[in-house]
């Protein structure tokens, strides 16, 4: 299998990882708002089988984008750079929900409330952080890998969507987002990841 072929393949995984664990998270109410850790808490708790399934596709995901992202690197530093960067910081944002995991075991006990606070508030930031990154290797890849012109227009509109989903958050002050502006993010987030899937059509395609 030719490398872009592969890259292909990565991207394609990474989509249809991500969207099945979005397809998890928001119907269960798994979102984990750092503004209220013991409901987090309790959610993890009730729910550890979907929290633990959603998490194995998310990070199949974020794993997925890092590796195109390396694979890109060799012929498109830039684009490619800030997709394994971007992949990067969505597994440390997992890492944060996975220790979760272990806090909702024993959420009674001393402490955990802030210790779940903190966690949550720095798993939020960090994902934020993969979406700014995300949103500059889309710019990049569009305006820096060949493609055509339609495709590279539509590039440029889903980095677009994805700056606004990633703005979200700092409109909201110390009080961190919603459930519902949560799930909002996600839905301004999916045109990037419908973009990257085209994007791996084409490369699977390639000769």
């Amino acid at each position: 299998m030719t490398s872009s072929r592969l890259t292909g393949v990565l991207l394609l995984i990474s989509l249809v990882a991500m969207i099945a664990g979005a397809a998890i998270v928001v119907p269960l109410g798994l979102t984990l708002n750092p503004a209220d850790p013991a409901a987090a808490l309790a959610a993890v708790g009730e729910q550890t089988g979907p929290h633990l399934i959603e998490l194995a596709l998310d990070v199949l995901g974020w794993l997925a984008l890092t590796s195109a992202g390396l694979l890109m690197f060799a012929r498109f530093a830039l684009a490619g750079g800030l997709l394994a960067v971007a992949g990067t910081a969505g597994l440390l944002h997992d890492a944060g929900n996975l220790a979760m995991t272990q806090l909702a075991a024993d959420p009674t006990a001393p402490g955990v409330a802030t210790v779940a606070a903190a966690v949550l508030l720095t798993a939020k930031w960090m994902v934020n952080l993969a979406g700014l990154l995300w949103v500059a290797a889309t710019v990049a890849t569009a305006l820096g890998v060949p493609m055509p012109a339609g495709l590279r227009v539509a590039g440029v509109v889903a980095a677009i969507s994805g700056a606004v989903a990633a703005a979200l958050p700092w409109t909201t002050g110390t009080d961190g987002p919603t459930a519902v502006l949560e799930q909002l993010g996600y839905a301004l987030h999916l045109p990037i990841m419908l973009w990257y899937g085209v994007l791996a059509w084409r490369y699977l395609h390639s000769r």
